[in-house]
């Protein structure tokens, strides 16, 4: 490797930008620079050279072309050992450039901040992008810089190897460029898709997804103690309650508390009115909802306090002094709300071991997105379930309509049933759950297990709603309910036993409400 002689250095982020050009003027290497960055390495009085004087071509279009010009590219992919290459250099005075240190337009700091679309346009970098695609391809003659944080490994090397840079360092740099530019494109597609998906729907999956995930933080252990772990943001994408929070109190999140807080978070956002849920092993254990946030988390917590033990608690709205002095007296994980009473916080910090969220809610908005299940070596991509429901599409089948207490309970079970895991049941009331039963293999068996959760914590079961996520395959869950004094029903219906559970519920004289639409969950 060569020394480095000549230097192109033109960044929008300028951290540290006037100590690196300080070393490297110190080690003899020539500087070019453009706009700001010129202007401000004038001002530390480092002699460097103006872009526009190097090429004799001025910046044109409001700075949209600066470095897009044959005197840069070719200085940057030039070949030394191509006669042809240098004998073109030469006959264009174009000097061979040895290092680019370059960082982009802040597209992505803009995107999340919502800025206007103009204005996101206008950020979109075009000539840097191309100046690190340029060095990078040509790594093994031109070092390509796209971050201060590289700044430090640069000199230290620069100043060991007597201005020259290893081979490996400037693959290491060449692939973080391509990192960069790919992570950059992903973003501004992510731009264009969402304008896209606001003016018309997408009909078809692309045929080729390309998703761009930047970590965020390594975690202690995975689901089991054995299993590595880290959280990773996806790029371009909007609301998320985890990663939009702010922790207020309490250790790091592990890798379940993270997926049963999303979960119940994800949940009580099903519900305007104060909704409260508590969630274990990535299902709710208790939903309330209420007038107020105090009585609807003890709707959540008393209906099942045996599993509520250790949970994860979410509420959408703001946490007050009086839920957090009931919460003082139960042991819960992770407490995550939209904003929390000053003296409610210091009371529930006193609790040493609880972690505490705030996720503010003016960001939110239902919209799509795609839900995601990897696989051995392949993705299933769906769109999420989370269009809210019509209720005026269900149809009352059995021969009795649902009584208004009746179908509150029905609709409050049905916003809930859609996230147990299948097979799914609910029973409720108006306002509360009394029993979950989930993840049975068997409906029937769901059935029974939501029954005697029920009846375990002492709720009364007569005159109460029960929701499947799934159709009935047959009768036995319905005579089965009715022994429990169940009097109103909701499923999906589309068995091609339809006729034999309709029948069972006239028989029983329960009303039953097809909805037309699963919400299996796996």
């Amino acid at each position: 490797m060569e020394r480095i002689k000549t230097a192109l250095i033109s960044v929008y982020e300028k951290k540290n930008v006037v100590n690196l050009a300080r070393f490297l003027r110190d080690m003899g290497v020539e500087i070019i620079s453009t706009g700001g960055t010129y202007k401000l390495l004038k001002e530390k009085g480092i002699d460097v050279i103006n872009l526009s004087d190097y090429t004799g071509f001025p910046e044109i279009l409001d700075g949209r072309v600066k470095t897009l010009h044959p005197k840069v590219f070719g200085g940057i992919l030039a070949l030394k050992e191509n006669g042809a290459h240098m004998a073109t250099l030469e006959e264009f005075g174009i000097s061979k450039i040895d290092l680019v240190v370059v960082n982009l337009y802040p597209f992505e700091r803009a995107y999340r901040m919502r800025r206007p679309e103009e204005e996101l346009i206008e950020l979109i970098d075009i000539g840097g992008v191309s100046l690190i695609r340029a060095a990078a391809k040509n790594y093994r003659e031109c070092v390509v810089v796209t971050s201060p944080e590289q700044y430090d490994v640069l000199m230290e090397e620069m100043r060991e190897r007597d201005g020259k840079v290893s081979l490996l360092t400037r693959m290491k740099f060449a692939r973080e460029a391509f990192r960069l530019t790919s992570h950059y494109d992903r973003i501004i597609e992510g731009f264009f898709a969402g304008i896209l998906g606001k003016k018309e729907e997408e009909k078809e999956f692309p045929g080729v997804l390309t998703l761009n995930f930047a970590k965020v933080m390594d975690l202690r252990y995975g689901e089991n103690p054995h299993q590595r772990a880290c959280l990773y943001r996806e790029e371009g994408t909007g609301f998320s309650p985890i990663l939009s929070a702010y922790q207020h109190h309490g250790k790091q999140l592990s890798f379940n508390n993270i997926l049963d807080a999303d979960a119940a978070f994800s949940l009580v956002l099903e519900f305007e009115e104060p909704c409260a849920c508590i969630v274990k092993h990535h299902g709710p254990c208790g939903v309330g909802k209420a007038d107020n946030i105090l009585d609807a988390f003890r709707k959540a917590y008393l209906a099942d306090p045996t599993s509520a033990f250790g949970g994860i608690i979410a509420l959408n709205r703001t946490l007050t002094l009086e839920v957090a002095n009931e919460i003082t007296s139960s042991f819960l994980e992770v407490f995550i709300a939209p904003a929390y009473e000053e003296e409610a916080l210091n009371t529930l910090k006193k609790k040493k071991n609880l972690r505490i969220l705030e996720v503010p809610l003016d960001e939110y908005k239902r919209e799509h997105f795609y839900d995601m299940r990897k696989i051995r070596g392949g993705l299933l991509v769906q769109d999420a379930d989370w269009e809210e429901d019509d209720p005026s599409m269900w149809e009352v089948v059995s021969d009795r309509e649902p009584t208004r207490r009746e179908w509150e309970a029905l609709k409050f079970a049905w916003k809930v049933v859609k996230w147990v895991k299948s097979n799914a049941i609910v029973l409720a009331i108006q306002d509360r759950t009394l029993g979950i039963g989930g993840g049975q293999p068997s409906r029937v068996d769901a059935v029974e297990l939501a029954i005697k959760k029920a009846h375990s914590q002492g709720h009364y079961t007569g005159g109460t709603a029960l929701a499947s996520d799934g159709f009935f395959p047959f009768r036995d869950s319905i005579d089965l309910a009715a022994e429990a004094g169940v009097t109103a029903v909701i499923e999906p219906g589309g068995s091609i036993r339809d006729r034999e559970v309709i029948d069972a519920a006239n028989e029983h004289d329960i009303a039953l409400v097809f909805t037309k639409k699963r919400h299996f969950r796996h």
